[in-house]
């Protein structure tokens, strides 16, 4: 054999793999509108082209063919609030018990579980914000995802979120036990830096800290709460983050720490049920995100009722005008769940019937999982949209979300990096 023809052989087994989807109807995630009959021409792990079928199907004769003609196919959803390395935890004892009881290798086999199973309902992306005392341990997740160890959606991770003492979990009368710790616990300006650099260096996208707790509703009517940080180190840790080209995520739900988080110029706020309407038209002047992560609030509502918070019942009122003062003034809101705050056998789909159930019709749920969270992340030009150039992120439903938002509960093909992970719908 030619050394010419042992060339041509290797190139043609090195030549990435062309595949043409048929979708019956296809949602890009950019316009406001499906488009019937579409095919997708996949080329390695990218998209090469989208068109009517009738003209791709014509130029790309010898493709592998995936048959999607009678569902809607979309791009690969994105979760931008989870937490891997927790199963639910409704009351403190739910949380406690966990950090007590499970080690940090056992917690991260659970972690890369419930990655596979966010994968499979069609969660192409996630942003994990935090791993309550399992220290970096969504590094290492992520790692094994990309080097091809366990199947995972993308992600990006937070490590240890930021407190200051006294101010988060596990917590004891008995001064003399020292128990683990739910958060990188920081005080002051100094300790702050050194956290955020510790935390870059060993591998955190994002930089995540608590604004507040123990939240009470005012003579006022509004939600507020105690801060936990100065804000003088809030700031600091704000800036150190986007010197060193990380963002910034704050848990902030009262009013005194929102306003805490907007001052500073946070990238996100998470959960924000204080929103009200002069802070909703502060987050879009400044393009803050928010992450809502409403199914959240009504899975523990009860449960911490019971254990004697009752703040959370009323929460869910909060939560629902906070998401409609934040509709009215264009907010960039980015779909997030808060899996882990509720038990991985949940649906993660399950927040898009509560969004278009307060307001957002079901092409805005459906760019909030897609587009405007791949810009959340920064990652608008490589996921997000089903357009040529992105990665083959795609995934199927059997009948129109447009029409039942539910549907995208049941997700029937998954693809990510043009590799197929579920193929329910042929």
């Amino acid at each position: 054999m030619t050394l010419a023809l042992l060339l041509a052989l290797a190139a043609l087994q090195q030549r990435p793999e062309t595949t043409l989807i048929h979708a019956g109807r296809l949602i890009d995630g950019r316009t406001d509108a499906a488009r019937a009959d579409q095919g997708i021409l996949v080329v390695g792990d990218r998209i090469a082209d989208v068109g009517a079928w009738a003209e791709l199907s014509r130029r790309a004769r010898g493709a592998r063919v995936i048959d999607l003609s009678r569902a809607t196919v979309l791009p690969g959803l994105i979760d931008n609030h989870t937490h891997l390395l927790l199963q639910g935890d409704i009351t403190s004892r739910d949380y406690d018990e966990q950090l007590l009881y499970q080690s940090i290798p056992y917690r991260a086999i659970l972690g890369a579980r419930n990655a596979h199973r966010a994968l499979l309902q069609g969660f192409t992306a996630l942003r994990d914000v935090e791993t309550e005392g399992a220290m970096y341990a969504d590094v290492d997740i992520k790692r094994a995802i990309n080097a091809g160890e366990v199947p995972g959606p993308r992600l990006w991770v937070s490590t240890r979120a930021m407190a200051p003492t006294g101010a988060y979990g596990i917590t004891t009368p008995n001064w003399e036990i020292d128990l683990p710790h739910g958060v990188q616990v920081v005080d002051g300006p100094d300790e702050i830096r050194r956290a955020v650099r510790e935390q870059v260096a060993h591998g955190a996208d994002w930089i995540k800290f608590y604004a507040d707790r123990r939240y009470f509703v005012g003579e006022d009517g509004i939600l507020h709460s105690q801060p936990n940080f100065t804000e003088e180190e809030a700031r600091v840790l704000v800036e150190e983050a986007h010197r060193l080209g990380r963002p910034v995520a704050a848990h902030a739900v009262g009013r005194e720490g929102l306003e805490i988080a907007l001052r500073v110029g946070v990238n996100s706020i998470e959960h924000g049920q204080g929103i009200t309407d002069d802070i909703a038209r502060r987050m879009a002047q400044q393009g803050i995100y928010w992450c809502p992560t409403l199914f959240v609030g009504e899975y523990v509502a009860e449960g911490r009722t019971r254990a004697g918070n009752p703040i959370w019942t009323r929460m869910l009122d909060f939560h629902r005008q906070a998401f409609q003062a934040a509709l009215r003034a264009g907010v960039k809101i980015s779909y997030g769940t808060d899996a882990g705050g509720y038990a991985w056998d949940q649906p993660l789909a399950r927040e898009f019937s509560i969004m278009v159930r307060l307001g957002m019709t079901p092409m805005q749920a459906i760019k909030a999982a897609t587009s405007v969270a791949a810009e959340l992340l920064g990652q608008q030009q490589n996921f997000g949209t089903v357009e040529a150039g992105r990665y083959a992120d795609l995934v199927a439903v059997a009948a129109d979300p447009l029409a039942d938002i539910s549907v995208l509960e049941r997700v029937r093909f998954v693809m990510k990096g043009g590799v197929v992970y579920k193929n329910e719908a042929q």
